[in-house]
C-alpha cells in the first residue's frame, strides 16, 4: 500500500500537461549588461508577452504568443527607465505570432517544430520560454543532482524541494552549473591558435555563469502543474571578478481552461530540441547594426569612398567603416564577389581594397573566389600570396573547407614565394580545422597532401622541398604525421637516415605542436634523439628544446639530468643546463610542476655546469605571471653552436602571452647560418674578437669568398612564425647575392633595375600603398536562459597608409654606370606620409541579427608621420643637407583615445543607436543609492617643450575621467574616458622662420679606428661616464670627425640654431673624444663642452656648459681593478662644482626617496663624513654569487651599504 501511494504522489508532482486543456501564462524576460554599480550606465532589453499552450495529443502541444511588448534600456539604473521599441516589437511579434509545436512528457521538452521561414533568433526565444517547463521533480528526495539537457546544453543541475504543508504545493529550486557542461551550448571563434592549458584554467576562466530556477508546482491528476516560476542567470567576466550582466525571467500561470477547438496549423519542420542552436549568429558583427539588403552597390560605393579618403594619408575618421565593409561582404554570394571583381579590378586602388577586405568573408566563398582568380590568372603572384595568406589564416574552418585544389593548381607554383605561402598556409588551415572540428581525432586525409609532398621530396632528394613540406607539417600539428616525421630522424626511423642538418632541424621542429597534442609520443622521439651522442650537436639541442615543450614529468627530467652528468659535448651540456635553470625560475601556470622538477635538476647539475662559459650554446627563458589578473608573458632565446665554429648554427627567439587559461604564441624568429659558418670555418685567419679594424677587415675578406659555397647551400636562412604558425621563410643564396650585386654594383649600367628607378625618380614619381587589415577577431558566444546569445568579442582593425612623392636631380647626370652617382651632386624634393589608424573594440552583451545591447570599449590609436623636405648630398665630399619647411599647423603624431559605453542598437532603427558613456560626463548620484566607496577622478594636462628658435613645440596632452570602486578589482579603474596625444605645433619664434636647415659634414680620418673603442667612447659621452683627468685636448685643433648644424633660416638675417662638432684622437694607451655643442645667433654664447678619455681600466669625462662653457662644471670617473690577491672591484664617482638650479631641484626631489628605496632594496645606512658635491659608489665581487655595494651621498652624510 505504501509503495502504491508513493508512486502516486510522485506522479502527481512530476510536471505534466493535459492534452485536453489550454494553459495561459504571463511571461517576462529581461537582461541587463553592466557592472551593477551605482551611477554607471547599463543597457538591457525586456520582453513581455502572454503564452498559450494548447494540447494537441498526449505528448504534443501547441504554443502561441500574443500581447508582445519589447523594450530597451540604456542609461543609469534608478534614473532612466525602459523605453518601448514599437517597430522592433512589431518585427518580433510577427515571428512569435506563428504557431510552434513541441513534444512534452514527464517534465521533458522534446522536438520543436515551426514553419521554415521563422528565423533562428525567434526559435531560440521560444526555447527560452519552453526552458521553464524542463524540470525534474522528485518527491522522494529533498536534494538531488542530475545531468540533464537544457537550453545551455548537457549540464549538471542541483535540485532542492520544499513542500508547503498548507497549500500542498512544492517549491522547487534548480541550480544549473553552466561552467562545467559536457555539451555546452557555446562556441569559440578566432582562438584556434591559442593553446588551452589545464593548469592555467584552474586559476580562473573567462566567463563564470550560473542559473537559478525557482518553481511553484501544484500536484494535480494530470501531473505537477507549474503555477509560477522565476529564474536568475548571472555572468561574471573573469579574470577580474567583474559582474558581467544578469538575466531575469518570470512565468506566471494565468488560467487553465478546456480546449474547445485545436487551431489549425500549416506545414512545419523540425527545429531541434531545447538546446540553443547556433546557426547564422557569426554573420552579425556585434559592434555595428546595419541594414544589409542589396549589399553589392553599397560595397562598391564604400570601397571607392574609403580608397579616396585614404589616398594620401590615413583618414582615422573613416577607419571604423572598414568593419562595416567586412559585414557587408559577409552577406554576399560568390556571384556577388565576381560582379564586384569585374567592377573594381580595373582601378589599382579599388582592386587592392577589394582583395584586402574580401578575405574577411572567412568561409568557403572566399576560397572559391580565390580559386577563380588562380584559374583565370588575373592576379599577380604578389596579390595572390598576400590574399591567400590572410584568407587561409582567417577562415572559420568548416568541414567543406578542406576540399582544396590550391596545392595542385599550376598558378600556385608560378612563383617560389607564392608556392611557399600556399603550402605553409594549407598547414595552418589543417591545424585550425582539426582544432574546431575534431580535436585529436582529426582524419588523416586532411594532412595527407602534405605527407605526400614531403615523401616526394625525400625520394627526389630535394632539400628545399623537404624543408618546406616539413615546415607545413609542423604548422598542421596533425597527430597522424608522427609516423612520417620519424622517417626523417636518425635513430628513430626504421631505416638509416642521411640527410642535411637543415632537413633534420626542420623535422625536429615540426614536432612543436605535437608536443601539446601528443606529448608522450614526442617525448619518446626527442629523448631518443637527445641520448644519441653521435648525432649533430644542434639536433640534440633542438630535441631537448622540444622535449621541454611537452612539460615532461619529474621522472623524465631526472633521466635527462642523469644523462647530462655524463655528457662530454659542452655545447649540449651548456644548452640543456641553461634551459633547465631558466625553467626552474618560471612562474607561469603551465610550468608549475615542471619548474619544481627543474629546480631539483639544477641542484644536481650546478656543481658541474654552474660556471660554463658563455661561449657555449645557451637557452634562456624569462617570464612573469600575475595571479590577480591571470595574465603573463614569456620570452625564450635559443643560441645553438657546435665545436666546429664559434658562429651560431641557429638562433631562435620566441614570445608567448598567457591569459585566462590560454597560451598564445606571439612571434617567433629563427635564423640559420649554415653557409656563413662554413665560410668562416674554412677561410678566416686573423680574428681576435675585439671588433677592431683588423677584425672587420678579416670578416669582409671572408664574406668576399661567398662564391666558394656550393650552389645549393644558402648563406643565411630565416623564418617567421606568428601565433605558432610559420608563414614566411627565405634563403639568402648565391643566386640572390649575384642578382643584388649585379643590380647595385657601381659598374652596373642601364640594364640595372636601379638605373630605371633613378630615371623615374628624375622624372618625378609617386607611390602609394594602403592596407586595411583585421588583425584579430575573437568571439565567445554562449546561450542564456532567455534564448539570447551572450557574446564576448574582441576586434582589432588597422588601416595603414604610405605615400611617397619625390623628384631628384643629378649633376652631372649619369651617362653609362651607377658608380657616377657617388661623385655627383644629388638633390631630392619629397613629401609623403606614413602612418596607421588602429581601432580596437571589445563587446560584452547580447548580439542577435535584430538587436544588440551590451557594454562596448572603443579604442582608437593613430600614428601619423607626414614629411616634406628637400635634400642635397655628395657622397665623395661627405656632405649632406636637408631643408625643412617651418611648422605651420598642429599635427598629431601619436594619439590614443578610448571609452567604455553602454550600447543599444536595433535593426528597425539603426540610425538611432544609443551609446552612453558608462561613466557619464556629469555623474548625478541617485538620492536613494549611496555609492559604496566610490572615488571619481577627472584630470587633464598639456605639457609642451618649445623650441622658439625653430618656431615649433612638441606637446603631450592627456585627459582622463575615472571612477574607481575601492572594494572591486582594478579593472574598474579603466572605466571612463581616456585621451592621450603627442603633437607638434607652431609657436611664436624669435623671428620669422623661412626654413629649417640641417647640415652634416664628415671628414675622413687617417686613424684605423677600433670600432669597440669608438663606441665605448661615444657611450661614455652619452651617459656622462666619469672622468678623473683634466681636459688636455682643448688647445689642440684637429679636424673634426663630423659636424652637425641645425639652423632656423630667416631672410637675409643671421641664422639661429645649434651646431655640434665631434673630435676623436686615439693614442697608444688611451682614446680621447671631444664634443662641442654651440648655440648660433647674433648674441648667443651658450656652449656645451665635453672631454672623454677611455682606456682598458678607466673611463673619465669632464663636462662644462653655459656661457662659453664657464657657468657649470661636472666631472665623472669609473675604474676597474683586479689586483692579485684582491677581489674584482668597480668604482664610480661623480663630482660637481656648480650645476643649474633645475638639476639641483631634481636632485632634491630624488633625495627624499633614497632612504625608503634603499631600505626596500636591502641596504643599510650609517652616518659618515662625505664630500659635499660628490656621489661615489663601489661594487666588489664578494663571492661567486654575490656582490658588496657601497654608495656615499653628499650633504646628508649617509653611506649606504649592501
Amino acid at each position: 500500500m505504501w509503495g502504491f501511494l508513493l508512486c502516486h504522489l510522485v506522479a502527481l508532482a512530476e510536471p505534466g500537461l493535459n492534452p485536453k486543456k489550454t494553459y495561459e501564462y504571463k511571461y517576462e524576460g529581461m537582461v541587463n549588461i553592466g557592472r551593477g554599480m551605482p551611477n554607471l550606465a547599463e543597457s538591457g532589453v525586456r520582453l513581455m508577452c502572454k503564452v498559450k499552450i494548447i494540447g494537441v495529443s498526449a505528448q504534443t502541444f501547441l504554443l502561441r504568443v500574443s500581447n508582445l511588448n519589447f523594450e530597451e534600456f540604456n542609461g543609469i539604473p534608478g534614473k532612466n527607465t525602459f523605453d518601448a521599441s514599437p517597430k522592433l516589437t512589431k518585427r518580433i511579434a510577427a515571428g512569435l505570432r506563428k504557431p510552434f509545436m513541441f513534444e512534452y512528457a514527464k517534465g521533458r521538452v522534446g522536438d520543436i517544430r515551426t514553419s521554415a521561414e521563422i528565423s533562428d533568433t525567434i526559435v531560440n526565444i521560444v526555447r527560452g520560454i519552453l526552458g521553464f517547463f524542463q524540470v525534474t521533480v522528485k518527491t522522494t528526495q529533498r536534494v538531488y543532482e542530475l545531468e540533464e539537457f537544457g537550453i545551455h546544453g548537457l549540464c549538471q543541475s542541483t535540485y532542492a524541494n520544499v513542500e508547503d504543508a498548507n497549500s500542498q504545493e512544492l517549491s522547487v529550486t534548480q541550480i544549473v552549473d553552466i561552467n562545467n557542461c559536457k555539451k555546452k551550448a557555446a562556441i569559440y571563434r578566432g582562438m584556434a591558435l591559442a593553446v588551452d592549458n589545464k593548469l592555467s584554467k584552474e586559476r580562473g576562466d573567462s566567463v563564470i555563469s550560473t542559473v537559478r530556477y525557482v518553481y511553484t508546482v501544484k500536484p494535480t491528476v494530470d501531473g505537477g502543474l507549474i503555477k509560477k516560476a522565476h529564474a536568475l542567470e548571472r555572468q561574471h567576466f573573469s579574470p577580474f571578478n567583474v559582474k558581467g550582466g544578469n538575466s531575469k525571467l518570470q512565468l506566471v500561470l494565468l488560467s487553465v481552461t478546456d480546449t474547445v477547438v485545436t487551431p489549425a496549423v500549416g506545414p512545419m519542420i523540425s527545429r531541434g530540441n531545447l538546446v540553443y542552436k547556433f546557426v547564422k549568429v557569426l554573420a552579425q558583427i556585434p559592434i555595428l547594426m546595419k541594414k544589409l539588403d542589396d549589399p553589392v552597390p553599397k560595397i562598391a560605393d564604400m570601397i571607392k569612398r574609403l580608397a579616396q579618403a585614404n589616398i594620401y594619408q590615413t583618414d582615422s575618421a573613416t577607419s571604423e567603416d572598414v568593419v562595416v565593409l567586412f559585414q557587408l561582404l559577409r552577406v554576399t554570394s560568390l556571384e556577388n564577389h565576381e560582379v564586384l571583381w569585374k567592377q573594381l579590378s580595373g582601378n589599382d586602388e579599388h582592386r587592392r581594397w577589394l582583395l584586402d577586405t574580401i578575405v574577411e568573408v572567412a568561409d568557403a566563398r572566399v576560397l572559391k573566389f580565390l580559386k577563380n582568380r588562380f584559374k583565370a590568372g588575373d592576379v599577380s603572384a604578389n596579390e595572390a600570396g598576400q590574399t591567400l595568406l590572410i584568407a587561409f589564416n582567417h577562415l572559420a574552418a568548416e568541414t567543406d573547407l578542406m576540399e582544396m585544389e590550391f596545392l595542385s593548381m599550376p598558378f600556385s607554383k608560378s612563383h617560389p614565394m607564392l608556392w611557399n605561402t600556399v603550402v605553409l598556409s594549407y598547414g595552418s588551415l589543417v591545424y585550425r580545422y582539426c582544432t574546431y572540428e575534431y580535436g585529436t581525432s582529426c582524419p588523416v586525409a586532411v594532412v595527407q597532401p602534405l605527407l605526400d609532398l614531403v615523401i616526394d621530396g625525400l625520394k627526389r632528394n630535394s632539400e628545399l622541398d623537404m624543408v618546406l613540406a616539413l615546415k607545413a607539417i609542423g604548422n598542421a600539428g596533425h597527430p597522424s604525421s608522427i609516423k612520417t616525421i620519424r622517417r626523417f630522424l636518425p635513430g628513430v626511423s626504421a631505416a638509416p637516415v642521411t640527410l642535411p642538418p637543415r632537413v633534420l632541424s626542420a623535422a625536429v621542429q615540426s614536432l612543436r605542436h605535437l608536443a601539446v597534442r601528443d606529448p608522450h609520443s614526442v617525448q619518446d622521439i626527442t629523448v631518443s634523439l637527445f641520448v644519441q651522442r653521435h648525432l649533430p650537436t644542434e639536433i640534440r639541442m633542438l630535441a631537448c628544446m622540444i622535449l621541454f615543450e611537452t612539460k615532461p614529468p619529474l621522472a623524465l627530467v631526472s633521466t635527462v639530468t642523469a644523462f647530462l652528468l655524463e655528457e662530454a659535448d659542452m655545447h649540449v651540456a651548456s644548452f640543456s643546463y641553461s634551459l633547465i635553470g631558466s625553467i626552474a625560475k618560471s612562474s607561469t601556470p603551465d610550468n608549475h610542476f615542471l619548474s619544481t622538477a627543474c629546480n631539483v635538476a639544477v641542484k644536481i647539475l650546478a656543481p658541474k655546469f654552474g660556471r660554463v662559459s658563455y661561449h657555449y650554446s645557451k637557452a634562456m627563458h624569462l617570464d612573469w605571471f600575475n595571479d590577480d589578473f591571470l595574465i603573463g608573458t614569456a620570452t625564450e632565446i635559443f643560441m645553438l653552436k657546435n665545436a666546429a665554429s664559434y658562429i651560431p648554427t641557429e638562433i631562435v627567439t620566441k614570445g608567448k602571452f598567457h591569459f585566462i587559461g590560454k597560451i598564445l604564441q606571439l612571434v617567433e624568429l629563427g635564423f640559420r647560418a649554415d653557409g656563413i659558418k662554413e665560410l668562416f670555418r674554412q677561410n678566416i685567419q686573423v680574428f681576435n674578437g675585439h671588433l677592431s679594424y683588423s677584425d672587420f677587415k678579416a670578416i669582409f675578406k671572408v664574406l668576399q669568398d661567398w662564391q666558394t659555397l656550393p650552389e645549393d647551400k644558402p648563406l643565411l636562412s630565416a623564418y617567421t612564425q606568428i601565433f605558432g604558425q610559420e608563414f614566411f621563410f627565405a634563403d639568402l643564396n648565391k643566386d640572390l647575392i649575384r642578382s643584388v650585386i649585379k643590380t647595385v654594383s657601381p659598374s652596373a649600367g642601364k640594364e640595372s633595375p636601379v638605373w630605371k628607378m633613378i630615371e623615374n625618380l628624375q622624372k618625378g614619381m609617386s607611390w602609394h600603398w594602403t592596407k586595411p587589415f583585421l588583425m584579430f577577431e575573437t568571439r565567445y558566444i554562449q546561450a542564456t536562459s532567455l534564448g539570447l546569445p551572450l557574446e564576448i568579442s574582441k576586434y582589432y582593425n588597422t588601416v595603414t597608409t604610405i605615400t611617397v612623392n619625390a623628384k631628384a636631380a643629378i649633376s652631372p647626370p649619369l651617362t653609362n654606370r651607377l658608380g657616377q652617382l657617388l661623385t655627383s651632386d644629388v638633390s631630392l624634393v619629397t613629401d609623403g606620409f606614413a602612418g596607421f589608424s588602429k581601432d580596437q573594440f571589445v563587446f560584452h552583451g547580447i548580439n542577435t541579427d535584430i538587436f544588440q545591447c551590451g557594454a562596448e570599449l572603443k579604442s582608437k590609436t593613430v600614428v601619423a608621420m607626414p614629411w616634406e623636405f628637400s635634400m642635397k648630398m655628395n657622397v665623395k665630399k661627405n656632405t649632406f643637407e636637408i631643408d625643412l619647411p617651418p611648422c605651420k599647423k598642429e599635427t598629431k603624431l601619436f594619439s590614443v583615445k578610448f571609452d567604455v559605453y553602454a550600447v543599444s542598437r536595433n535593426i528597425e532603427e539603426p540610425s538611432l543607436a544609443k551609446m552612453t558613456p558608462m561613466m557619464p560626463d556629469s555623474i548625478e548620484a541617485n538620492e536613494d543609492i549611496e555609492p559604496p566607496k566610490q572615488r571619481s577622478l577627472t584630470s587633464g594636462q598639456k605639457v609642451c617643450a618649445e623650441a622658439n628658435i625653430y618656431g615649433a613645440a612638441f606637446c603631450i596632452e592627456s585627459e582622463a575621467t575615472r571612477s574607481h570602486y575601492i572594494d572591486e578589482y582594478p579593472l574598474y579603474y579603466f572605466l571612463g574616458y581616456t585621451n592621450f596625444a603627442y603633437t607638434i605645433q607652431p609657436v611664436q619664434s624669435n623671428k620669422s622662420v623661412d626654413k629649417i636647415h640641417i647640415e652634416m659634414n664628415a671628414s675622413p680620418t687617417k686613424y684605423p679606428v677600433s670600432v669597440r673603442h669608438l663606441l665605448d667612447t661615444l657611450r661614455s659621452i652619452r651617459t656622462f661616464a666619469p672622468s678623473c683627468t683634466s681636459p688636455q685636448a682643448w688647445n689642440v685643433n684637429p679636424e673634426p670627425l663630423f659636424t652637425i648644424k641645425a639652423l632656423a633660416m630667416s631672410g637675409n638675417t643671421k641664422p639661429e640654431g645649434y651646431e655640434a662638432a665631434a673630435y676623436y684622437t686615439p693614442a697608444a694607451q688611451t682614446d680621447n673624444a671631444q664634443l662641442i655643442v654651440s648655440q648660433v645667433g647674433e648674441e648667443a654664447n651658450w656652449k656645451l663642452c665635453t672631454d672623454a678619455n677611455v682606456d682598458k681600466c678607466y673611463t673619465s669625462m669632464h663636462l662644462r656648459w653655459g656661457a662659453e662653457c664657464q657657468s657649470y662644471e661636472m666631472s665623472m670617473k669609473t675604474a676597474t681593478t683586479h689586483l692579485p690577491g684582491s677581489k674584482p672591484t668597480l668604482k664610480a664617482k661623480i663630482h660637481w662644482k656648480t650645476v643649474s638650479g633645475y638639476m639641483t631641484e631634481v636632485g632634491k626631489s630624488i633625495e627624499k626617496y633614497i632612504p625608503g628605496m634603499a631600505f626596500l632594496l636591502g641596504f643599510y645606512q650609517k652616518h659618515d663624513t662625505n664630500s659635499k658635491h660628490e656621489v661615489s659608489a663601489s661594487v666588489v665581487a664578494a663571492t661567486a654569487g654575490s656582490i658588496a655595494m657601497k654608495i656615499k651621498l653628499p650633504d646628508v652624510g649617509n653611506t649606504l651599504s649592501y
